[in-house]
This record gives structure tokens, C-alpha cells and sequence, in this order.
């Protein structure tokens, strides 16, 4: 008879890298959304190029990981029933909000996630504020940083070129943007795909096949792999928003937006912070649309972003809970 917590084990890693092949895909438009719709690079190429430096990206740190598998939530209270509710949590509604075609964010769902299905397995005393403080600091202040770095770099490179020509201005930016583009997709893979590889490291920790929270190489590889498949994939209702109802980009727009969001997430990743690549990014395109003037931004479509981010948080904790408190009702 196969060992029950054995089987458990596999299915969270199966759930594990499903939800990263979901974040590639639901998360593609955070890297080339940009570059697709400027036309710097058509669709399967900045699918291709994303993919492939999102799998590079995520084996280059782990901080991350252990923010999520070991700062979260206190070791003993996590059993394998409350991996099993928050993966399912993460994934049910990066599916729900890319039918949508809605940019939330697969992190903080996942983070969401654990959050909740912790508290209906051991209580309020499961969580660790520290590492819970981190992950609102990064909420919080990252989307602010996003806008702010966008509109001062585009109004940088606005002042910087402006004796040049619309042509000239386009022809240099063009090639820039495929650097950018490039940076924004490993960067991404730093931030995201650590995510899924500190929910596997925590399930190898509580089924016992480690001592401690140290992420091997193969999970690394596991959860690389699955986020540059899921971007291969692409996700073109959410690419639309992001790249064509948000703002009106060309370019040199292109390029301040992925170079400043980029920047950004590097720099959380290397601190270990857990933060949204989708709303830095989604925040920096406004700023960078905001330089030329604020009428730039579509604020509806803006507004409905927004409120996709609030909702993450409490939808997910609560459906995660929600799985927790059922399976131990019926167990």
C-alpha cells in the first residue's frame, strides 16, 4: 500500500508546478507586453525570448523562497493539507482573473494562499509577523516605486533626446527595447518562480525528506522549467491589457517602463522580497504614460486593475481557508 503522505507529496508538486506553468503564462504580459505592443518584437519572439530568460532568471537566488516556504508562517502549524488548499487557492484564481483578462498578481495569491489555509489549520499564532510585514512593505511601497522610477526615467529620456527626431528617437529605442525586455523576463524569473520553489522546499521539509529549509538544485530546476514553459505558452487576453488598453506605448515608452520595473524587482529579489511583477509593472506603465500627460492612462481600465490587486489577498485567504476548514470536516 503506497505511503498517503507519500502520495500527498506528489500532489503537491504536481499542483506546485502547475500553478508556475499558470503564473508563465498568466505573468508572460509582464515581460513583453510592452515590446509586443510597440512591435519591436512579434508575439512568438518575445514569447521565445521571454521564456527562456525566465528559466534562466529563476535559477540565479533563492531569498525569495525562503521569505515564502520559511518567513511566512510558523514550520510546525503547516501540515501537508494546508500546501495542498494554498496551491489550489493561488491557482483557482489566476485562472478566474486570466479569464477575465485581469493583470492580479499569481504571488500574492500564492503568499494569500498560505496565509489563509495557515490560519485555519493552527490559528493566528501560526503566523510569523516579520516576514508578513515584508510582504505588505513590498504591496505597499513597490507599485509607488514602479511609477515614480517609470515617469522619472521617461522624463529623463524625453529631455535627453529631445533634439532628436520622432525617427531617430524610434530607431534607437527599438533595439534598446529588446535589451530591456530582456531584463524585465529574467527578472522575473528571479521573483516569481522562487515563489513556487519555496512552497515545494516547505513540503519537503513537513513530509521529513530534509532537516532544513534549503532549496536543492532539482527543485530549482523543476519550478525553472515550469514557469519558461508556462511563458511559452503566452497569455495574450491579459497581454492586451497590459500592452494595448493601459496606455498608448511607443518605444522609448517601452523601454523606461521594462527598464525601470526591472530594476525594481532585481533589486527585492536579491533583499528577499516577495513582491508583484505584475503590479510593478502595471504601475510603472502608467507612470511612464503619465509623463507625457495624465489624460495618457486609461484610469478606467486602471481602476479595474486596482481592485483586482485589493481583492487578491482577502479572495484567496479565504478560499484557502475555506479548503482547510472542509478537509478537516470531512477527515
Amino acid at each position: 500500500m503506497p505511503d498517503p503522505a507519500l502520495l500527498t507529496l506528489l500532489l503537491i508538486f504536481v499542483l506546485a508546478l502547475t500553478f508556475d506553468f499558470i503564473n508563465g503564462f498568466h505573468d508572460a504580459a509582464n515581460a513583453i507586453a510592452t515590446c509586443v505592443s510597440t512591435r519591436v518584437l512579434s508575439p512568438r519572439a518575445a514569447i521565445g525570448m521571454a521564456a527562456i530568460l525566465n528559466f534562466v532568471g529563476a535559477l540565479s537566488g533563492t531569498a525569495v523562497a525562503k521569505t515564502v516556504g520559511a518567513g511566512l508562517v510558523q514550520p510546525e502549524s503547516v501540515t501537508q493539507a494546508t500546501i495542498v488548499a494554498a496551491l489550489l487557492a493561488a491557482i483557482i484564481w489566476d485562472l478566474v482573473t486570466w479569464y477575465y483578462a485581469l493583470p492580479t498578481s499569481s504571488s500574492h495569491a500564492l503568499i494569500a494562499g498560505v496565509v489563509g489555509a495557515a490560519l485555519a489549520s493552527a490559528g493566528p499564532q501560526a503566523l510569523l509577523w516579520g516576514g508578513l510585514e515584508k510582504v505588505l512593505l513590498a504591496l505597499f511601497f513597490s507599485p509607488i516605486l514602479g511609477f515614480i522610477c517609470g515617469l522619472t526615467l521617461m522624463v529623463f529620456l524625453l529631455w535627453a533626446f529631445r533634439w532628436a527626431t520622432p525617427a531617430e528617437v524610434g530607431g534607437i529605442f527599438r533595439n534598446l527595447q529588446i535589451l530591456s525586455a530582456a531584463f524585465m523576463a529574467f527578472s522575473h524569473g528571479n521573483n516569481d518562480a522562487q515563489k513556487t520553489m519555496g512552497i515545494m522546499t516547505m513540503a519537503l521539509v513537513v513530509y521529513g525528506a530534509i532537516a532544513e529549509f534549503r532549496v536543492p538544485i532539482w527543485v530549482m530546476v523543476l519550478a525553472a522549467i515550469s514557469m519558461g514553459l508556462g511563458t511559452a505558452a503566452g497569455g495574450w487576453r491579459i497581454i492586451r491589457t497590459m500592452g494595448h488598453k493601459l496606455v498608448a506605448l511607443k518605444p522609448i515608452h517601452g523601454f523606461a517602463a521594462e527598464t525601470s520595473v526591472a530594476t525594481v524587482i532585481e533589486l527585492a529579489s536579491r533583499f528577499g522580497f516577495p513582491l508583484s511583477t505584475t503590479h510593478v509593472i502595471s504601475s510603472t506603465i502608467m507612470g511612464v504614460g503619465a509623463s507625457r500627460r495624465l489624460s495618457a492612462v486609461r484610469w478606467g481600465i486602471a481602476g479595474s486593475i486596482v481592485i483586482a490587486w485589493v481583492l487578491t489577498l482577502p479572495a484567496c485567504a479565504t478560499i484557502a481557508w475555506v479548503f482547510v476548514s472542509l478537509y478537516r470536516l470531512l477527515s
